[in-house]
């Protein structure tokens, strides 16, 4: 055989195996060398729920992440946003398992009374009317059986109190839990 022949068939072979082994090397970059990308999901499902278009102040969603497989829990006031919320983690690349936990509140028409009480009590108070702006406020009212949760955040320690003072002045209401985190960040400066 030709020396030059020899010369380029082998440095063709070199060429060839080099982007083999570069191309290899993406791809299990890409794949996290089989480990999932558990931030990337965790900020997918999160934006994945707030797009949910039921989802709402009187509703409550969490998740927890473990390599592919959420965990959904909280409380809904709709059924159909407990499927819409599975389904929509369902679709997100690298989820291979979700595991519902969400549970619908039993219909009722006395907690319905007290979730509008409650908006209009929390809300409606000048300290705490900007936790409602938003598509999406940030002080939810979770109501069952005559019990209120306030779930979210709120910026100061004042806040929190203030609005569970509020929940507790509606009357027909049972008991007040306060769930609320305080994030320590000024709202509106």
């Amino acid at each position: 055989m030709n020396p030059k022949k020899t010369f380029l068939c082998s440095c063709l072979v070199v060429i060839l195996f080099s982007t083999l082994l570069v191309a290899q090397k993406r791809n299990s970059q890409k794949l996290g060398s089989g480990i999932p990308d558990t931030e990337r999901i965790a900020r997918e499902v999160r934006h994945q729920l707030l797009l949910l278009p039921y989802y709402n102040l009187f509703d409550w969603l969490q998740f927890r992440v473990d390599g592919n497989r959420v965990t959904l829990e909280g409380e809904v006031t709709r059924p159909s946003l407990k499927s819409d919320a599975e389904n929509a983690v369902k679709g997100i690349e690298g989820v291979e398992s979700v595991q519902d936990n969400i549970e619908v509140l039993p219909p009722s028409p006395d907690d319905d009374r007290i979730r509008l009480a409650e908006y209009h009590a929390i809300y409606g108070f000048d300290g705490l009317y900007r936790y409602g702006l938003g598509p999406v406020p940030s002080i939810h009212i979770i109501v069952k059986n005559g019990h209120v949760t306030l779930r979210g955040v709120v910026d100061s320690e004042a806040d929190k109190k203030m609005a569970e003072i509020q929940a507790k002045s509606v009357p027909g209401v049972f008991s007040v839990q306060d769930d609320l985190t305080v994030t320590g960040s000024p709202a509106g400066k």
